[in-house]
Protein backbone atom coordinates (compact mmCIF):
# COMPACT_ATOMS: atom_id res chain seq x y z
CA UNK A 1 0.00 0.00 0.00
CA UNK A 2 2.74 2.06 0.46
CA UNK A 3 3.38 2.13 -2.81
CA UNK A 4 0.16 3.65 -3.73
CA UNK A 5 0.13 7.44 -4.29
CA UNK A 6 -2.76 9.21 -2.50
CA UNK A 7 -4.06 10.73 -6.08
CA UNK A 8 -4.24 7.28 -7.50
CA UNK A 9 -6.37 6.69 -4.52
CA UNK A 10 -8.71 9.69 -5.01
CA UNK A 11 -8.77 8.25 -8.29
CA UNK A 12 -10.06 5.48 -8.36
CA UNK A 13 -12.78 6.35 -5.57
CA UNK A 14 -13.93 8.39 -7.73
CA UNK A 15 -14.73 6.07 -10.67
CA UNK A 16 -15.65 3.61 -8.17
CA UNK A 17 -18.30 6.47 -6.79
CA UNK A 18 -19.50 7.54 -10.21
CA UNK A 19 -20.17 3.67 -11.37
CA UNK A 20 -21.96 2.85 -8.44
CA UNK A 21 -24.13 6.25 -8.74
CA UNK A 22 -24.58 5.29 -12.19
CA UNK A 23 -25.70 1.66 -11.36
CA UNK A 24 -27.72 2.77 -8.72
CA UNK A 25 -29.70 5.10 -11.05
CA UNK A 26 -29.71 2.77 -13.51
CA UNK A 27 -31.78 0.27 -11.06
CA UNK A 28 -34.16 2.94 -9.50
CA UNK A 29 -35.50 3.58 -13.22
CA UNK A 30 -36.24 -0.66 -13.47
CA UNK A 31 -37.55 -0.45 -10.28
CA UNK A 32 -39.45 2.69 -10.27
CA UNK A 33 -40.55 2.80 -13.83
CA UNK A 34 -42.58 6.35 -13.22
CA UNK A 35 -39.50 7.80 -11.53
CA UNK A 36 -40.01 11.65 -13.16
CA UNK A 37 -37.31 13.12 -15.71
CA UNK A 38 -36.69 15.38 -12.76
CA UNK A 39 -35.21 13.21 -10.52
CA UNK A 40 -32.91 11.05 -12.73
CA UNK A 41 -31.48 14.15 -13.55
CA UNK A 42 -30.99 15.68 -9.52
CA UNK A 43 -29.14 11.97 -9.60
CA UNK A 44 -26.61 12.13 -12.25
CA UNK A 45 -26.15 15.51 -11.26
CA UNK A 46 -25.29 14.67 -8.17
CA UNK A 47 -23.01 11.85 -9.58
CA UNK A 48 -21.04 14.15 -11.83
CA UNK A 49 -20.41 17.03 -9.84
CA UNK A 50 -19.19 14.22 -7.02
CA UNK A 51 -16.73 12.63 -9.84
CA UNK A 52 -15.41 16.00 -10.64
CA UNK A 53 -14.57 17.31 -7.10
CA UNK A 54 -12.86 14.00 -6.54
CA UNK A 55 -11.27 14.33 -9.74
CA UNK A 56 -10.22 18.04 -8.03
CA UNK A 57 -9.37 16.69 -5.35
CA UNK A 58 -6.84 14.16 -6.83
CA UNK A 59 -5.04 17.11 -8.73
CA UNK A 60 -4.60 18.39 -5.10
CA UNK A 61 -3.07 15.79 -4.05
CA UNK A 62 -0.44 15.05 -6.50
CA UNK A 63 0.82 18.46 -6.12
CA UNK A 64 0.34 18.40 -2.24
CA UNK A 65 3.04 14.89 -3.08
CA UNK A 66 4.87 17.77 -4.34
CA UNK A 67 5.21 20.01 -1.98
CA UNK A 68 5.25 17.83 0.73
CA UNK A 69 8.38 16.25 -0.77
CA UNK A 70 9.93 19.71 -1.02
CA UNK A 71 9.48 20.48 2.66
CA UNK A 72 10.45 17.47 4.15
CA UNK A 73 14.06 17.77 1.81
CA UNK A 74 14.41 21.37 3.35
CA UNK A 75 13.51 20.68 6.77
CA UNK A 76 15.58 17.67 6.80
CA UNK A 77 18.54 19.43 5.70
CA UNK A 78 21.39 20.19 8.29
CA UNK A 79 23.82 22.55 6.62
CA UNK A 80 27.40 23.60 8.86
CA UNK A 81 27.31 26.25 11.05
CA UNK A 82 29.64 28.33 8.29
CA UNK A 83 27.40 27.58 5.83
CA UNK A 84 25.63 31.73 5.18
CA UNK A 85 22.04 32.42 5.30
CA UNK A 86 22.23 33.04 1.33
CA UNK A 87 23.68 29.18 0.74
CA UNK A 88 20.50 28.31 2.27
CA UNK A 89 18.74 30.27 0.27
CA UNK A 90 20.38 29.19 -2.97
CA UNK A 91 20.01 25.72 -1.79
CA UNK A 92 16.19 26.07 -0.77
CA UNK A 93 16.06 27.98 -4.37
CA UNK A 94 17.44 25.07 -6.39
CA UNK A 95 15.57 22.53 -5.27
CA UNK A 96 12.51 24.49 -5.90
CA UNK A 97 13.76 24.98 -9.12
CA UNK A 98 14.60 21.21 -9.72
CA UNK A 99 11.04 20.38 -8.49
CA UNK A 100 9.80 23.11 -11.20
CA UNK A 101 11.62 21.61 -13.73
CA UNK A 102 10.33 18.35 -13.37
CA UNK A 103 6.82 19.10 -13.85
CA UNK A 104 7.32 21.20 -16.95
CA UNK A 105 9.41 18.32 -18.36
CA UNK A 106 6.79 16.14 -17.18
CA UNK A 107 3.63 18.54 -18.91
CA UNK A 108 6.45 18.63 -22.35
CA UNK A 109 6.52 15.29 -22.87
CA UNK A 110 2.68 14.54 -22.39
CA UNK A 111 2.11 17.88 -25.34
CA UNK A 112 4.37 16.26 -27.37
CA UNK A 113 2.92 13.04 -26.78
CA UNK A 114 -0.72 14.50 -27.96
CA UNK A 115 0.95 16.60 -30.66
CA UNK A 116 2.22 13.04 -31.93
CA UNK A 117 -1.06 11.33 -31.93
CA UNK A 118 -2.78 14.54 -33.87
CA UNK A 119 0.33 13.84 -36.63
CA UNK A 120 -0.70 10.67 -36.85
CA UNK A 121 -4.52 11.20 -36.76
CA UNK A 122 -4.09 13.65 -39.60
CA UNK A 123 -1.96 11.36 -41.66
CA UNK A 124 -3.94 8.34 -41.53
CA UNK A 125 -7.02 10.73 -42.48
CA UNK A 126 -4.69 11.96 -45.18
CA UNK A 127 -3.83 8.35 -46.96
CA UNK A 128 -7.61 7.40 -46.52
CA UNK A 129 -8.55 10.20 -48.52
CA UNK A 130 -5.88 9.77 -50.80
CA UNK A 131 -6.33 5.67 -51.19
CA UNK A 132 -9.77 7.14 -52.00
CA UNK A 133 -9.20 9.56 -55.12
CA UNK A 134 -6.51 7.45 -56.21
CA UNK A 135 -9.44 4.07 -56.57
CA UNK A 136 -12.24 6.25 -57.63
CA UNK A 137 -10.11 8.05 -60.68
CA UNK A 138 -9.41 5.06 -62.77
CA UNK A 139 -13.03 3.50 -61.85
CA UNK A 140 -14.46 6.45 -63.11
CA UNK A 141 -12.77 6.30 -66.22
CA UNK A 142 -13.81 2.79 -66.73
CA UNK A 143 -17.47 3.80 -66.28
CA UNK A 144 -17.23 6.74 -68.75
CA UNK A 145 -15.75 4.63 -71.56
CA UNK A 146 -17.99 1.69 -70.86
CA UNK A 147 -21.16 4.18 -70.90
CA UNK A 148 -20.08 6.18 -74.20
CA UNK A 149 -19.85 2.68 -75.74
CA UNK A 150 -22.89 0.93 -74.63
CA UNK A 151 -24.56 4.60 -75.83
CA UNK A 152 -23.97 3.48 -79.25
CA UNK A 153 -20.51 4.27 -79.13
CA UNK A 154 -19.44 0.36 -79.85
CA UNK A 155 -20.74 0.91 -83.44
CA UNK A 156 -18.65 3.72 -83.84
CA UNK A 157 -15.48 2.61 -85.54
CA UNK A 158 -14.05 5.76 -84.93
CA UNK A 159 -13.93 5.66 -81.18
CA UNK A 160 -14.89 2.17 -80.15
CA UNK A 161 -11.31 0.75 -79.82
CA UNK A 162 -9.83 4.32 -78.87
CA UNK A 163 -12.02 4.06 -75.78
CA UNK A 164 -11.56 0.56 -75.07
CA UNK A 165 -7.69 0.95 -74.86
CA UNK A 166 -8.07 3.70 -72.43
CA UNK A 167 -10.49 1.83 -70.46
CA UNK A 168 -7.84 -0.64 -70.16
CA UNK A 169 -4.98 1.66 -69.32
CA UNK A 170 -7.67 2.58 -66.34
CA UNK A 171 -7.53 -1.17 -65.15
CA UNK A 172 -3.46 -1.34 -65.55
CA UNK A 173 -3.64 1.57 -63.56
CA UNK A 174 -5.86 0.15 -61.03
CA UNK A 175 -4.29 -3.17 -60.76
CA UNK A 176 -0.71 -1.51 -60.13
CA UNK A 177 -2.42 0.46 -57.06
CA UNK A 178 -3.64 -2.94 -56.12
CA UNK A 179 -0.95 -5.19 -56.11
CA UNK A 180 1.69 -2.04 -54.84
CA UNK A 181 -1.12 -1.99 -51.89
CA UNK A 182 -0.72 -5.46 -51.33
CA UNK A 183 3.53 -5.27 -51.31
CA UNK A 184 3.08 -2.70 -48.93
CA UNK A 185 0.84 -4.89 -46.59
CA UNK A 186 3.78 -7.28 -47.41
CA UNK A 187 6.40 -5.44 -46.51
CA UNK A 188 5.06 -3.88 -43.72
CA UNK A 189 3.89 -7.63 -42.12
CA UNK A 190 5.39 -9.45 -39.00
CA UNK A 191 5.99 -11.87 -40.87
CA UNK A 192 7.81 -10.77 -43.95
CA UNK A 193 11.13 -11.82 -44.34
CA UNK A 194 14.01 -10.94 -46.79
CA UNK A 195 15.72 -13.54 -48.82
CA UNK A 196 19.32 -12.53 -48.89
CA UNK A 197 22.04 -13.52 -51.33
CA UNK A 198 25.07 -12.44 -53.04
CA UNK A 199 24.76 -10.51 -56.07
CA UNK A 200 26.76 -8.26 -58.59
CA UNK A 201 25.14 -4.96 -58.14
CA UNK A 202 26.53 -3.72 -61.26
CA UNK A 203 25.12 -6.75 -63.35
CA UNK A 204 21.57 -5.87 -61.96
CA UNK A 205 21.36 -2.28 -62.76
CA UNK A 206 22.40 -3.09 -66.15
CA UNK A 207 19.71 -6.13 -66.36
CA UNK A 208 17.18 -3.26 -65.26
CA UNK A 209 18.27 -0.54 -67.54
CA UNK A 210 17.72 -2.81 -70.41
CA UNK A 211 14.39 -3.35 -69.16
CA UNK A 212 13.69 0.33 -69.10
CA UNK A 213 15.20 1.16 -72.06
CA UNK A 214 12.12 1.81 -74.46
CA UNK A 215 10.57 3.90 -71.84
CA UNK A 216 13.73 6.00 -71.82
CA UNK A 217 14.05 6.73 -75.83
CA UNK A 218 10.11 7.12 -75.68
CA UNK A 219 10.78 10.06 -74.50
CA UNK A 220 14.56 11.02 -75.30
CA UNK A 221 16.33 9.99 -71.99
CA UNK A 222 19.76 8.06 -72.10
CA UNK A 223 20.42 5.74 -69.08
CA UNK A 224 23.88 5.29 -67.99
CA UNK A 225 25.94 3.88 -65.80
CA UNK A 226 29.01 5.73 -64.60
CA UNK A 227 32.30 3.94 -64.90
CA UNK A 228 33.74 5.17 -61.82
CA UNK A 229 34.24 1.57 -60.58
CA UNK A 230 35.63 -2.15 -60.76
CA UNK A 231 34.31 -4.52 -63.47
CA UNK A 232 32.17 -5.90 -60.58
CA UNK A 233 30.81 -5.07 -56.82
CA UNK A 234 28.82 -7.57 -54.85
CA UNK A 235 26.70 -7.05 -51.98
CA UNK A 236 24.76 -8.86 -49.86
CA UNK A 237 21.04 -8.47 -50.21
CA UNK A 238 17.71 -9.76 -51.13
CA UNK A 239 18.53 -9.31 -54.90
CA UNK A 240 14.73 -9.25 -56.29
CA UNK A 241 13.81 -6.23 -54.09
CA UNK A 242 16.92 -4.63 -54.73
CA UNK A 243 15.62 -5.54 -58.45
CA UNK A 244 12.57 -3.75 -57.51
CA UNK A 245 14.07 -0.42 -55.87
CA UNK A 246 16.73 0.10 -59.15
CA UNK A 247 13.24 0.00 -61.36
CA UNK A 248 11.27 2.08 -59.39
CA UNK A 249 14.03 4.71 -58.88
CA UNK A 250 15.05 4.57 -62.50
CA UNK A 251 11.30 4.81 -64.13
CA UNK A 252 10.67 7.59 -61.61
CA UNK A 253 13.91 9.49 -62.75
CA UNK A 254 12.15 8.70 -66.70
CA UNK A 255 9.02 10.17 -65.63
CA UNK A 256 10.09 13.35 -64.36
CA UNK A 257 12.83 13.70 -66.82
CA UNK A 258 13.67 16.36 -69.30
CA UNK A 259 13.04 15.19 -73.16
CA UNK A 260 17.19 15.03 -74.39
CA UNK A 261 18.56 14.51 -70.79
CA UNK A 262 19.99 11.64 -68.49
CA UNK A 263 19.43 9.48 -66.20
CA UNK A 264 23.17 8.98 -64.32
CA UNK A 265 23.85 5.73 -61.82
CA UNK A 266 26.83 5.53 -59.95
CA UNK A 267 28.99 3.12 -57.43
CA UNK A 268 30.87 4.25 -54.66
CA UNK A 269 32.61 2.48 -52.13
CA UNK A 270 31.90 2.92 -48.75
CA UNK A 271 34.57 0.25 -47.00
CA UNK A 272 31.46 -1.55 -45.09
CA UNK A 273 28.56 -0.31 -47.62
CA UNK A 274 27.89 0.81 -51.07
CA UNK A 275 26.43 3.67 -52.19
CA UNK A 276 24.12 3.41 -55.01
CA UNK A 277 23.16 7.56 -57.03
CA UNK A 278 21.07 7.54 -59.08
CA UNK A 279 20.70 11.18 -60.58
CA UNK A 280 18.59 12.87 -63.42
CA UNK A 281 18.81 16.51 -64.46
CA UNK A 282 15.01 16.75 -64.58
CA UNK A 283 12.18 19.01 -63.51
CA UNK A 284 13.55 18.44 -59.92
CA UNK A 285 11.53 18.64 -56.28
CA UNK A 286 10.38 22.00 -54.37
CA UNK A 287 12.13 21.71 -50.96
CA UNK A 288 9.28 21.68 -48.91
CA UNK A 289 7.61 18.49 -50.55
CA UNK A 290 10.85 16.38 -50.14
CA UNK A 291 10.27 15.89 -45.95
CA UNK A 292 7.25 13.55 -47.30
CA UNK A 293 8.32 12.57 -50.66
CA UNK A 294 8.23 8.71 -49.34
CA UNK A 295 5.06 8.54 -48.04
CA UNK A 296 2.25 6.76 -49.75
CA UNK A 297 0.09 8.48 -52.08
CA UNK A 298 2.14 11.82 -51.22
CA UNK A 299 2.47 13.69 -54.83
CA UNK A 300 4.81 16.53 -55.15
CA UNK A 301 2.92 17.98 -57.76
CA UNK A 302 -0.67 15.85 -58.05
CA UNK A 303 -2.09 17.05 -61.44
CA UNK A 304 1.36 16.32 -63.03
CA UNK A 305 2.17 12.99 -61.21
CA UNK A 306 -1.59 11.91 -62.62
CA UNK A 307 -0.72 12.50 -66.02
CA UNK A 308 2.29 10.32 -65.94
CA UNK A 309 0.40 7.57 -64.24
CA UNK A 310 1.89 5.04 -61.28
CA UNK A 311 -0.08 4.27 -58.40
CA UNK A 312 1.79 6.97 -56.57
CA UNK A 313 3.18 3.68 -54.15
CA UNK A 314 6.51 3.77 -55.46
CA UNK A 315 8.85 5.64 -53.64
CA UNK A 316 7.28 4.27 -50.80
CA UNK A 317 7.81 0.54 -51.63
CA UNK A 318 11.31 1.40 -51.73
CA UNK A 319 11.98 3.58 -48.39
CA UNK A 320 10.17 0.16 -47.18
CA UNK A 321 12.35 -2.05 -48.64
CA UNK A 322 15.84 -0.42 -48.06
CA UNK A 323 14.77 0.22 -44.23
CA UNK A 324 14.24 -3.45 -43.93
CA UNK A 325 18.11 -4.08 -45.12
CA UNK A 326 19.03 -1.60 -42.06
CA UNK A 327 20.04 0.27 -44.80
CA UNK A 328 19.19 3.84 -45.65
CA UNK A 329 17.81 6.41 -48.43
CA UNK A 330 18.26 9.90 -49.30
CA UNK A 331 16.97 12.32 -51.70
CA UNK A 332 18.23 16.00 -52.84
CA UNK A 333 16.71 18.22 -55.54
CA UNK A 334 16.72 21.54 -56.82
CA UNK A 335 13.73 22.63 -59.21
CA UNK A 336 14.45 23.16 -62.71
CA UNK A 337 18.17 20.86 -62.21
CA UNK A 338 17.51 17.52 -61.26
CA UNK A 339 17.04 15.01 -58.50
CA UNK A 340 19.63 12.59 -56.88
CA UNK A 341 18.28 9.88 -55.01
CA UNK A 342 21.33 7.72 -52.72
CA UNK A 343 20.92 4.45 -50.93
CA UNK A 344 23.39 1.88 -49.15
CA UNK A 345 23.80 -1.18 -49.53
CA UNK A 346 26.00 -3.95 -47.27
CA UNK A 347 29.16 -4.84 -49.27
CA UNK A 348 29.69 -9.06 -49.36
CA UNK A 349 32.67 -10.01 -47.95
CA UNK A 350 35.16 -12.21 -49.93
Amino acid sequence: MKNISLEKIAFYTSLILSLSLCLLLFLESLIFQNISLIGILIIFTISFLLSFFLFLNAIRLFIYDKIKVIYKTIHNLKPNQSNSQSNKINLSGDILKNANDEVLGWAKERREEIDKLKTMANYRKEFLGNVSHELKTPIFNIQGYILTLLDGGLEDSTINKQYLMKAERSIERLIAIVEDLEEISKLESQNFKLSISRFDIIDLTQDVIEFLEIKANNRNIELLIDKNFASYIFVEADKEKIRQVLINLIENSIKYGNEQGYTKIRFFDMHDNILVEIKDNGLGIEEKHIPRIFERFYRAEKSRSREQGGSGLGLAIVKHIIEAHYQVINVKSLVNEGTTFTFTLKKATK
